[in-house]
C-alpha cells in the first residue's frame, strides 16, 4: 500500500511543497526516512509512533518507508512530524472524504499535541501559491498563516482533532485573519529628551528619507535615547512591506505566539560582540541575521567601534544593495536587508574628547587606533554624521518639555508621501532610494547650488558616492520644508552633516547654514 500526503517546508524565506510518500511492506518489522532528511526529521519516527500509540493506533506491520521528494532539497525541523503521522493513518484505514487538495504542517508532541513551528507565513504562501485550497497546521501559527489571505487555514492543537476532521467527523472552523492595526504598547516618546535640537532635526530628516544616521558624542549626551525614540516617527509598514518584514520574523521563529502581521518597523539592537554571521544570516541551512530582522526597520549599532571589524565590514555591501546572499555548503538563501543604519559611538575610548565639564584621557595613539577601527567606506556610506554634546543641567532643569513624537511623525509621514508619488508603483518608496538617473530629475540645481556643490566636494573631498548621499539628503529636507525645488540652502544643510563643525555660506541666500555639532 502507498499514501501521498503534501506538505510544504522552508528554504531561507522561500518555501516548497513536497509529496510525502508511506509505503507499508511485508518483512522485518522498521520504520525508514529517505529523501535527503537531517537529523530532527529522522528522529520524527519515534515521535509519530508515540503520537500515534497515544491516539489509540498503531504502526502498520513489517517495513515501513517514508520518502520526502523531491529528494535533492534538504529537509530539516521537525514540521513533516504531522504529514507523515497523516499518511501512516491512511494506511491504517483513515481516509480522507473531502475532495479539497489539503497540506498539512506540525511538529507532534509524543501525547499527539500538535506544536508550532517556524515558517508558518511562507509556508502558507508556497501552499496558496501552488493551488491548494486548505493548509492544516498548528494553532499558534494559525493567526499569521490566516493573515495572507487565499487559502483555508486549520488551527490544530492535538492529532485527535486532525484525525476527526479528515474523516469528516468534524469540521474545524477555519482562522480568521487577526484585525489590522494591532501595533502593541507605545513605545517611548521624543518629548523625552531635552535639548539636542540639531540631532532631533537629524533623526527626523534620516526618518522622513530612510537615511542612515551617525551620533558621536560623550556618554550621558542622550545617543540612545534618540535611537531608541526614532521607530515612534516612523509610519506603519503597509500591507506589502508587513507581508516581507513578517516572513522574515516568522522564519527566524522571533513572532509572537498568537501574532498577524507585524505593522510597526522592527527595531533591533544587538550587543557588540555579536559575529558576523549573527549580523548578516548563516548556519548549515541559512537563517536571517540581525539586519534582515531589521528590514523595513531601524538597525541601530550601540557603540559602533566596538563590534567586530569582520561583522562592520559584512554589511557595507547590503547596505548599497539592500539584500543579503548566503551561501553555505547545503544551501544558499537571499534575506532582505532594506535597513534604516543608526550608529551611536564616543569620540575616544574613554568617551570625553572635546568635552569641557572632563578632560580626555586617552593618549593619542589610543584616539588614533579607536578611529581606525571604522573604515572609510563604511562611513562614506553614512549619511548624516551628528556630533552630540551633554546637554548642562541647568539647561535640562530649566527647559519645558520638547516636542514629541505626534508631531514629528505628521512631518515625516507627509515628507514620505511626497517621495513615494515620484515612484508610486514601488512599495514604501523613499529618497534614499532615489538612483543616480532620477538624481538629475528629483535633485536639479540652479547656478547657485551648482556652485555650492563644487566648493563643497572640493573642501570635503567627497566621493561620487557621498555627493549622491548628500543630493538625497537635500530631496528630504525640500519635502520636510514642503518645497519642491532643491534649493541652495537645502543642499547647505545636508552637506553639513557629512563634516560636523565645519562651515558654509550659501550664495545670494540669507540664511545661515553654520553646522551646530552641538
Amino acid at each position: 500500500m502507498l499514501a501521498r500526503i503534501n506538505s510544504v517546508a522552508t528554504l531561507g524565506l522561500d518555501a516548497r511543497v513536497l509529496d510525502i510518500e508511506v509505503d507499508a511492506s511485508g518483512g522485518v518489522p522498521r520504520f525508514t526516512i529517505v529523501g535527503l532528511p537531517d537529523t530532527s526529521v529522522r528522529e520524527a519516527r519515534e515521535r509519530v509512533r508515540s503520537a500515534l500509540k497515544n491516539c489509540g493506533f498503531s504502526l502498520p506491520g513489517g517495513a515501513v518507508t517514508v520518502n520526502l521528494a523531491p529528494a535533492d532539497f534538504r529537509k530539516s525541523g521537525a514540521a513533516l512530524d504531522l504529514p507523515v503521522a497523516i499518511g501512516l493513518l491512511w494506511l491504517l484505514g483513515v481516509r480522507s472524504v473531502c475532495a479539497a487538495r489539503r497540506v498539512f504542517v506540525g511538529e507532534l508532541g509524543l501525547g499527539g499535541q500538535v506544536r508550532p513551528v517556524r515558517g508558518a507565513l511562507c509556508l502558507a504562501l508556497a501552499a496558496r501559491e501552488a493551488g491548494f485550497d486548505e493548509i492544516v497546521l498548528p494553532a499558534e501559527n494559525a493567526a499569521e498563516a490566516a493573515a495572507i489571505g487565499g487559502i483555508r487555514v486549520v488551527p490544530v492543537e492535538h492529532l485527535a482533532q486532525v484525525i476527526e476532521h479528515v474523516a469528516g467527523r468534524r469540521t474545524i472552523p477555519a482562522a480568521r485573519a487577526p484585525a489590522a492595526g494591532q501595533t502593541g504598547p507605545a513605545g517611548p516618546d521624543f518629548s523625552d529628551l531635552l535639548g539636542q535640537a540639531v540631532a532631533r532635526r537629524a533623526a527626523e530628516i534620516s526618518a522622513a528619507g530612510g537615511h542612515h544616521l551617525l551620533l558621536t558624542g560623550p556618554p550621558g549626551a542622550g545617543k540612545t535615547m534618540l535611537a531608541r525614540r526614532l521607530p515612534g516617527i516612523l509610519p506603519h509598514l503597509t500591507e506589502p512591506e508587513a507581508i516581507e518584514v513578517t516572513r522574515i520574523h516568522s522564519v527566524a521563529g522571533t513572532l509572537p505566539p498568537g501574532s498577524g502581521l507585524l505593522v510597526a518597523p522592527p527595531f533591533r539592537a544587538p550587543h557588540h560582540g555579536i559575529s558576523s554571521a549573527g549580523l548578516v544570516g548563516g548556519g548549515a541551512r541559512p537563517m536571517p541575521g540581525e539586519a534582515s530582522l531589521a528590514h523595513r526597520g531601524i538597525l541601530f549599532l550601540d557603540e559602533l567601534p566596538e563590534f567586530r571589524r569582520d561583522a562592520l565590514e559584512a554589511i557595507r555591501q547590503p547596505l548599497e544593495e539592500r539584500q543579503l546572499s548566503v551561501v553555505r555548503a547545503q544551501a544558499a538563501a537571499v534575506f532582505p536587508c532594506d535597513v534604516l543604519l543608526v550608529g551611536a559611538m564616543n569620540p575616544c575610548p574613554c568617551g570625553f574628547l572635546g568635552d569641557p565639564r572632563h578632560p580626555c584621557a586617552c593618549d593619542p595613539r589610543d584616539r588614533s587606533r579607536y578611529a581606525r577601527k571604522l573604515s572609510g567606506p563604511l562611513l562614506d556610506r553614512i549619511d548624516l554624521h551628528v556630533t552630540m554634546a551633554a546637554v548642562p543641567w541647568r539647561d535640562l532643569a530649566g527647559a519645558g518639555s520638547a516636542e514629541d513624537s505626534a508631531s514629528m511623525r505628521l512631518r515625516v509621514a507627509d515628507a514620505r508621501q511626497r517621495a513615494a508619488s515620484r515612484r508610486p508603483a514601488v512599495a514604501g518608496f523613499r529618497n534614499a532610494d532615489l538612483s543616480a538617473q532620477e538624481l538629475g530629475q528629483y535633485c536639479a540645481l540652479d547656478h547657485q547650488g551648482l556652485l555650492l556643490l563644487e566648493r563643497a566636494v572640493a573642501r570635503l573631498c567627497l566621493s561620487v558616492r557621498a555627493v549622491h548621499r548628500a543630493l538625497r539628503v537635500g530631496r528630504t529636507i525640500a519635502d520636510l520644508g514642503q518645497v519642491e525645488r532643491v534649493t541652495p540652502a537645502h543642499l547647505a544643510e545636508a552637506f553639513s552633516f557629512r563634516a560636523p563643525a565645519l562651515e558654509f555660506s550659501c550664495p545670494n541666500e540669507q540664511v545661515d547654514t553654520r553646522v551646530r555639532a552641538t
